[in-house]
């Protein structure tokens, strides 16, 4: 029996802006319905239900509060699905994506109380 292996290029997002120890993930519903989301985004919990979507300001439904960052990629959804997200960490707000009418400016300190504090980098 022979070992295989594979060679890809690592290409690092930057989006862990700290110590990767103190990150803290846990597995969420993301629910049928929702486009391509990126690692790095911003999630709201929706209050009915506790499933998690792109955090928009303008949201009605508990999902306005940013409360978790997406810790990989999640495509389309048909199905809900489930997905890692850090509730705790630091994270380069270059390597984010923001919901509508959200920046790191008017979420910085709401996340902050939450153990996730965003870090402005160079150029960003």
């Amino acid at each position: 029996m022979h070992a295989s292996f594979s060679k890809d290029a690592y290409a690092p997002d930057n989006l862990i802006a700290g110590n990767a120890d103190l990150l803290i993930s846990r597995k969420v519903t993301i629910p049928s319905g929702q486009t391509s989301l990126k690692r790095g985004a911003l999630m709201g919990k929706i209050t009915t239900g506790g499933k998690y979507i792109l955090s928009l300001s303008a949201a009605a439904d508990g999902s306005q509060t940013p409360d978790a960052v997406l810790a990989h990629d999640v495509g389309s959804t048909t199905a809900d699905t489930e997905a890692l997200v850090y509730v705790r960490g630091d994270f380069q707000t270059g390597a984010m994506t923001f919901g509508t009418a959200h920046t790191a400016a008017t979420v910085r300190e709401g996340l902050r109380a939450k153990g996730i504090n965003l870090i402005d980098t160079f150029g960003a």
